[in-house]
């Protein structure tokens, strides 16, 4: 299985879903990764500025019993699954070409990258906002039939399907 270039997206939905009974027994808590990514950013700030310990929300994502660096701990893991099974794999991912550029009439690859990191920026700031992230609410809210982790979902897949519609314009 490691060697194939795509994975089963049943059986690997299937292992996603299931991995959620050991992370409830053994961590106490659901899968996600957007506060790997605060635990990170508070972590790395508090060497420049080492009073944002003293923020409430800051000091509970780094304390020694912050139950959040675990999914520091799977977030480095998917990266590096990924990396090992491409190069089992042999898998290698064409390059895209860059669609802001084209847009605007530019060579230059930069506003892609801008573009990427602009969106990643709001996902994330979004995904603090809503408690969670694509991840949490879409696997582990839904598993246990949130409420608002459905509302969530269906508006995550709105927003994609209206970028989707946006991008195919350009």
């Amino acid at each position: 299985m490691l060697t194939q270039k795509a994975w089963s997206p049943y059986l690997a939905g299937l292992v996603i879903g299931l991995l959620q009974i050991p992370a409830f027994l053994i961590v106490e808590t659901a899968l996600g990764a957007s506060s790997s990514y605060v635990t990170i950013g508070v972590w790395l700030t508090g060497y420049v500025d080492p009073s944002i310990t003293g923020i409430g929300y800051a000091a509970s994502h780094v304390s020694a019993a912050a139950k959040n660096w675990w999914q520091v701990a799977m977030v480095g893991g998917i990266a590096i699954g990924a990396f090992v099974s491409m190069k089992l794999s042999g898998a290698r991912r064409a390059a895209i070409s860059p669609i802001w550029s084209r847009a605007i009439g530019t060579a230059s690859s930069k506003p892609r990258y801008a573009m990427a990191f602009l969106g990643g920026f709001v996902m994330l700031f979004g995904a603090r906002i809503a408690d969670g992230c694509t991840s949490g609410h879409g696997i582990s809210g839904m598993a246990q039939l949130s409420v608002g982790s459905t509302v969530a979902v269906a508006a995550m897949f709105a927003g994609g399907i209206g970028a989707a519609m946006l991008f195919k314009r350009v």
